[in-house]
């Protein structure tokens, strides 16, 4: 055999292993999914780090939903595993987390990250792998839509940030007779910048004015140069699209400068260590944007209250609720593909119509959004209370 033939032959083995080790590093196959005896779902979460009280609420909403689903028989037959990932509360940990739960662990769909940065930062690994991802809680536009184009394989089941921002400039103008505002943002999250204009573009176009626009970032502890700032331009309200916990020093160091205003935020502040870090007294005419609210007596929020009481002893934020609804969510969709193949999950997702879950019926529109309503909630004396239902 000449050496050319050699050679070639050489080539043409090489490139055979080489797609081998390729194919062998992507998700679950069709073949695997249909052999086994449990449908794998990842699990990519902040369950440490900086917004960890937020993953772990989010992910006891998915157990229970899953461990109602199991105990009912399953889904198509086989037991739901959940593996969860921690990302830490970093994007860069949510790319390897996501990379590990399709590699290694061979899911054929991941639930989270919680926040907008995180999902982002998973979404090119998810369309790689051709692995469907549904957030339960990331609102920034662009998890589902990038430059004018839906993403094929991300889903989310919460209400978007154009949503969430014009309900909170709404309830600036409207029930708080705001003329001026000032906002404060968090510079190193997509979530906070996605909120904050929406907010601003809103509020203005109902006639009013931004007299100041401040930052800081994630993990910042003093915020009183930027706040007495914020103070010597009077503003009627301060919008903070943040996370609880920088939103609970800032409203404590606001009221210690003597800043009594109403303090607005959004989805982000629904946490019980707010309280913790904030003190009851300051939050006191603070307000906040949310997916629901456990006081609401509509009968399925009523019911999967007191499931998650059972189940965790406590009442369940809207994290919790949200995480609860991804669950039905891809549960359903799994049902309705009548298989665990990631592809046809994918496409189940897509058709996902009037499907009750507990904070309402969601249908998920082009965009691959549920269209939702909102309410606000009042913070009285450290305890949440339901102040308004917005609907889209």
């Amino acid at each position: 055999m000449s050496k050319k033939w050699l050679t070639f032959i050489s080539l043409a083995v090489g490139l055979t292993m080489l797609a081998g080790l390729v194919a062998g590093c992507g998700g679950a196959t069709s073949s695997q999914t249909a052999d086994a005896k449990d449908i794998k779902i990842g699990g990519n979460f902040e369950m440490t780090g900086g917004i960890a009280n937020f993953g772990n609420q989010t992910t006891n909403g998915i157990k229970l939903a899953f461990k109602e689903a199991n105990a009912a028989g399953g889904v198509l037959g086989k037991q739901l595993t959940f593996v969860v990932a921690d990302n830490k509360s970093e994007p860069a940990e949510a790319a390897n987390a996501i990379t590990k739960l399709i590699t290694q662990d061979k899911v054929v769909a991941v639930l989270g990250p919680v926040s907008s940065s995180n999902v982002l930062a998973t979404l090119q690994i998810a369309q790689d792998n051709k692995i469907p991802v549904l957030t339960a809680t990331a609102t920034n536009p662009k998890v589902t839509v990038d430059n004018g184009k839906v993403r094929p394989y991300v889903f989310r089941a919460c209400f978007i940030d154009p949503f969430q921002g014009k309900v909170m400039s709404d309830f600036a103008s409207k029930s708080v007779n705001a003329k001026t505002a000032a906002i404060y943002i968090d510079n190193s999250s997509d979530y906070s910048k996605g909120l904050a204009e929406v907010f601003e573009t809103a509020f203005t176009q109902s006639g009013g004015k931004i007299v100041a626009k401040e930052g800081f970032l994630q993990k910042d502890t003093d915020f009183k140069a930027t706040l007495t700032k914020i103070k010597s331009t009077n503003p009627d309200v301060i919008f903070i699209p943040a996370y609880y916990e920088e939103v609970g020093k800032i409203v404590k160091q606001a009221r210690e400068l003597g800043i009594t205003v109403p303090l607005l935020g959004t989805d982000g502040w629904d946490d019980s260590k707010l309280v913790d870090i904030a003190g009851a007294a300051p939050l006191n005419n603070g307000f906040f944007s949310n997916h629901y609210s456990s006081q609401d007596k509509d009968p399925n929020i009523v019911k999967f209250v007191e499931a998650f009481k059972k189940e965790y002893g406590q009442e369940p934020s809207a994290l919790a609720a949200l995480g609860y609804d991804s669950g039905l969510v891809i549960i359903d969709a799994i049902k309705r593909a009548g298989s665990a193949d990631p592809a046809k999950i994918r496409d189940a997702l897509e058709q996902t119509k009037n499907l009750q879950v507990s904070t309402g019926i969601l249908t998920l529109d082009a965009n691959h959004n549920p269209v939702k309503s909102a309410v606000v909630i009042e913070m009285k004396d450290g305890k949440q209370s339901f102040k308004e239902k917005i609907n889209p």
